[in-house]
């Protein structure tokens, strides 16, 4: 929908033109169903049985090379031993989920040349492979907590992984501190392996990489995944199947693809080391170019705002806005996007989650006129005719608080209060809004009782300010009417400047040019 006063439109705030990475809309043709109906009653139930034997062996072996340890060194002689058979268990566990030949290219980098690794695109909890198909045993960054989970303790604790206690204020940096000692110790440590993306995505692109793999300043690997399969049944998404359903419908699967490519050891500039940012953008892009992918700035939040939607009855698309991209553009938490959320779900149709120029009216209480069409058009930045919730939220932080400055209020206060005592009637109320925004009686009573909050029947600048504070869409308004008030003003000015230049010429030629009066005469 154009309007007259469009604004210009910053490139970075321009929404990708991908689909929603974190979902995973699995279709299964009438033979795909087929074969994982013959296979659950084959070859996955085989499978399941032989991946609870292999785990139940490791559990052991883990718990047997972990007793007693040191967990502030690296494990050396029978306990190193121990880690190589872990690394056979691991990939005969894979062997039996499917993936009987796991395409490997470029070659894994020592730990001493590379201390960590980072993987991407993470979409399932099949990646795991990547701590078998390095050098060695490799450890991840875990939960203080998973270290004491039956089965999956002794296991994790025999992967040395670097542990995060999240109730400890200085987790952050003893992480850092730790891989940083890992990293200067000449191998003795294995790679740490991290998926900086944080969550799992469908692979559609390659989300925000987290800066905790890169705050150390240490090189890196880029290590890049794909699962060529034609039908996926490993991607593990916040709405599409579950974990149990994805490892079932794998396990029926007879032959699973991976390929794991490891990229040339990436080693951070000086600029890079100081700015953890950069460096991760600059790792990313790397991946990305291999795989051929593009990049957003989704992180995990967005699968917050996701989930919240849908809770408010919408679609979950709707909360998909690449949040770290606005709170680094418009300063925006978190917190703040749960409670816009909750007032965009109060607007939007609960159809299609997005807002028509019939709701934007009904929610300021005003008929469709061409002061809010003008207003309307700033928010739809695609010109689709309808406002989502990305284009709501910079829409308030770009176009109505801006506009919610002490001026404008001022001014539009001055407006209402046509007996200038400081106080707006209703029916001086009625009589602007009827005129501007050709309000009926009704509308324009109940407006005025939710800002006439003391109910004394006269609206102070107090109020009239707590109001628009609260509803920054008015002040957006306020300020389209005055531009367009102004804009007729200056058109009318032109016209009678025009029509005064017109009676000049007339009357000049009934007077006759000057030497035409002295042929006259």
């Amino acid at each position: 929908m154009p309007g007259k006063f469009r604004l210009p439109r910053q490139k970075s705030l321009i929404a990708p033109m991908i689909r929603n990475p974190f979902i995973h809309d699995l279709r299964l043709s009438t033979l795909d169903k087929i074969q994982i109906a013959v296979g659950s009653v084959t070859i996955a139930p085989i499978r399941f049985l032989f991946l609870l034997l292999l785990l139940l062996l490791s559990w052991l072996i883990a718990t047997i090379a972990t007793m007693g340890m040191d967990t502030s060194k690296p494990m050396t002689g029978w306990r190193k031993f121990c880690k190589r058979i872990l690394v056979i268990m691991g990939r005969t566990m894979y062997f039996f989920m499917g993936f009987h030949n796991i395409e490997i290219r470029g070659k894994p980098a020592p730990s001493s040349e590379a201390p960590l690794m980072t993987c991407a695109p993470h979409s399932t909890y099949f990646d795991i492979i990547t701590i078998f198909v390095g050098e060695g045993l490799a450890s991840g960054v875990s939960r203080k907590e998973n270290s004491t989970i039956p089965l999956i303790g002794a296991l994790t604790k025999s992967t040395q992984p670097v542990l995060v206690d999240r109730e400890d204020p200085n987790s952050r940096r003893n992480t850092i501190e730790e891989i940083k000692k890992r990293a200067q110790s000449a191998g003795a440590w294995p790679q740490v392996i991290i998926f900086p993306e944080g969550t799992c995505t469908n692979r559609s692109c390659l989300i925000n990489f987290k800066q905790g793999a890169f705050l150390p300043g240490m090189p890196v690997q880029p290590v890049a995944l794909k699962y060529p399969n034609k039908l996926d049944t490993f991607t593990w998404t916040w709405q599409g199947p579950g974990g149990l359903k994805i490892l079932w419908y794998t396990l029926c699967q007879f032959h699973n693809r991976l390929e794991v490519e490891f990229l040339p050891v990436y080693h951070p500039s000086e600029e890079e080391k100081n700015n953890a940012k950069l460096y991760a953008v600059n790792v990313r892009a790397k991946i990305a170019a291999v795989l051929n992918l593009p990049t957003t700035d989704h992180t995990f939040d967005d699968c917050m705002l996701m989930v919240a939607a849908g809770k408010s009855d919408m679609p979950m698309d709707a909360g998909l806005v690449e949040f770290q991209k606005l709170r680094e553009k418009l300063g925006l938490k978190l917190e703040d996007m749960r409670q816009l959320l909750k007032k965009y779900s109060s607007i939007a149709g609960k159809e299609g989650g997005v807002i028509g120029i019939d709701d934007f009216a009904k929610h300021l209480n005003l008929p469709v006129t061409e002061p809010l069409k003008e207003l309307f058009s700033m928010y739809d930045r695609d010109g689709s005719g309808r406002i989502d919730f990305r284009e709501y939220v910079i829409g308030l932080s770009v176009v109505s608080q801006p506009a919610n400055t002490e001026e404008t209020l001022q001014m539009a206060f001055k407006m209402f209060d046509t007996e200038g005592n400081g106080k707006i009637t209703e029916a001086s109320l009625a009589a602007i809004l009827r005129s501007a925004f050709n309000m009926e009686t009704m509308d324009v009573s109940d407006l005025f009782k939710a800002v006439d909050t003391n109910g004394n029947g006269v609206i102070t600048y107090d109020e009239f300010e707590a109001f628009s504070k609260a509803h920054p869409e008015y002040a957006g308004l306020f300020k389209t009417y005055q531009d367009l008030k102004r804009e007729e003003e200056l058109t009318l000015v032109e016209e009678e400047m025009e029509n005064l230049d017109e009676e000049d010429s007339s009357n000049l030629e009934v007077l006759g040019s000057p030497e035409e009066g002295k042929k006259d005469a």
